[in-house]
């Protein structure tokens, strides 16, 4: 039976395609692009007022939610038996994929061309990496759980494979100023992100619910009991 958690991931995969769609609508609508001259990177369609606006608060609430699903993705490795160190590198390379988005919508290409770059770099190649990891980890533990069918994983390989082939396409054909197959490129491979991000609903179908646990560290213990004998008074001092 699927828990509540299960839903984030798929609702996560269907927010974030819908919302680049929706910016490429007003983008076209408003003829901020024009479809005439070649299909435009999606950074391109959310650079201009008001879908700039709409663009980066959309980002930002889909990348809250990415956070969040590589936290419940770290604790449920954790109670695998995955180490520490690979399921930390999965942790971050998930979290920087998570802020490289919320960088992508907030700094727009045409204001901060740099910094834009830099968060779709951690958007795009850091969160291909992530699901990279975690089947390679799948392939090498070999008593890690694989809930959903069999052909989940075969389906992840095939994908992850197509994210890295396109990936290279892109960077080729950005190269060689081919820049409307490099932008169809871009917006295949946010699809298959996207996709990926939706089938970890099948990994947290066994998740009911999810609690949070504080734990005091050695320096916030609570001071031990006083003894009996501090507490009884002291004599006055008579001269």
């Amino acid at each position: 039976m699927w828990g509540y958690l299960s839903v984030l991931p798929a609702f996560l995969a269907v927010w974030a395609a819908a919302s680049i769609w929706t910016v490429f609508a007003i983008a076209v609508s408003n003829r901020t692009v024009n479809l005439t001259e070649g299909i435009p990177y999606i950074s391109l369609c959310g650079s201009y007022p008001p879908q700039s606006c709409i663009f980066s608060q959309l980002l930002n609430m889909g990348a809250a939610m990415a956070a969040w699903i590589c936290i419940l993705r770290y604790h449920q490795l954790r109670d695998w038996g995955v180490g520490k160190w690979p399921n930390q590198m999965i942790l971050w390379s998930g979290l920087l994929c998570a802020l490289g988005t919320s960088v992508v919508g907030n700094f727009q290409q045409k204001n901060q061309q740099t910094t834009h770059l830099t968060g779709a770099f951690f958007a795009l190649f850091v969160g291909h990496l992530y699901f990279w990891l975690q089947l390679l980890l799948s392939w090498r533990m070999k008593s890690l759980p694989q809930p959903g069918a069999p052909w989940i994983r075969p389906l992840r390989l095939v994908l992850c494979s197509l994210c890295t082939i396109l990936m290279v396409a892109m960077v080729i054909l950005h190269t060689w100023m081919l820049r409307s197959a490099s932008a169809a490129c871009e917006w295949a491979i946010a699809m298959l992100l996207f996709t990926l991000f939706g089938l970890l609903a099948v990994d947290f179908s066994g998740l009911d619910s999810c609690t949070l646990c504080l734990q005091p560290g050695s320096s916030l213990s609570p001071p031990p009991p006083a003894s009996p004998i501090s507490l009884q008074a002291q004599p006055a001092l008579v001269l």
